[in-house]
């Protein structure tokens, strides 16, 4: 999901984002007039790949370029102390919003959890994430409203930094890992939903909509319908 709207959607309502500038192709990433250290990153860009963390303003330039052979535009933004937490959200087939567990990632001081962390086995998990209540509900509160408003199906990973000052959203991934092993379903088994129910949840929740996909095209095509009238 495109990170800079992401931010945008996230302002309009109230949600805290990092302060951030979009470097389009032949853009000058110099003078940004952001704090540093930055995280530079693809703003369309998954799975942590092209993100930096630059604390010398000489190679932010650098940085850039290294970051948009994976995607252009890129997003510089400055980079937030905080602890990392995650909770996932998905609709059921009943229409309800189904609320993960919420996920804290351990790294190393002043890195961030990027491509190798996330496959080195260095990153730790904490489920449920041993944060106060306040930045709990603050975290849940936000995810709930930006799924809707982000117009999410199926379930997505909403990413967060607990501050001082509560919860900045980070991203939203709406294609997370979902290996046994990975985030989302680690957060939905710690609410009692394991790994195979999860799946069957999500897939119940989806085949309307496949359903319903499928009816729009039989509709758009002229292909006749069961009662034996074009659709």
């Amino acid at each position: 999901m495109d990170k800079h709207a992401t931010k945008l959607i996230a302002a309009s309502l109230g949600i805290a984002t990092a302060d951030a500038r979009l470097v389009g192709a032949g853009s000058d990433a110099v003078g940004t007039g952001l704090t540093l250290p930055v995280v530079v990153k693809p703003a369309g860009g998954g799975s942590s790949n092209g993100v930096f963390v630059v604390a010398d303003p000489g190679r932010v330039a650098d940085a850039v370029e290294r970051a948009r052979v994976f995607g252009d535009p890129v997003l510089i933004e400055e980079y937030v102390t905080g602890r990392e937490v995650d909770v996932a959200v998905f609709r059921d087939r009943h229409g309800a919003l189904r609320i993960g567990a919420t996920l804290e990632i351990s790294v190393a001081p002043g890195d961030v959890f990027g491509a190798t962390e996330k496959y080195d086995g260095s990153a730790r998990f904490t489920v449920p994430a041993p944060i106060g209540d306040a930045d709990e509900a603050g975290v849940r509160s936000a995810a709930t409203r930006l799924y809707d408003a982000l117009g999410c199906a199926g379930v997505a990973r909403f990413d967060f930094f607990v501050t001082a000052d509560g919860p900045v959203l980070n991203e939203v991934n709406t294609t997370p890992g979902m290996t046994e092993l990975s985030q989302v379903p680690l957060m939905y088994a710690a609410t009692g939903l394991d790994y195979t129910g999860l799946i069957a949840e999500l897939l119940d929740a989806a085949h309307p909509r496949v359903q319903e996909g499928e009816r729009g095209d039989e509709r758009h095509s002229g292909v006749p319908n069961e009662s034996g009238s074009a659709a």
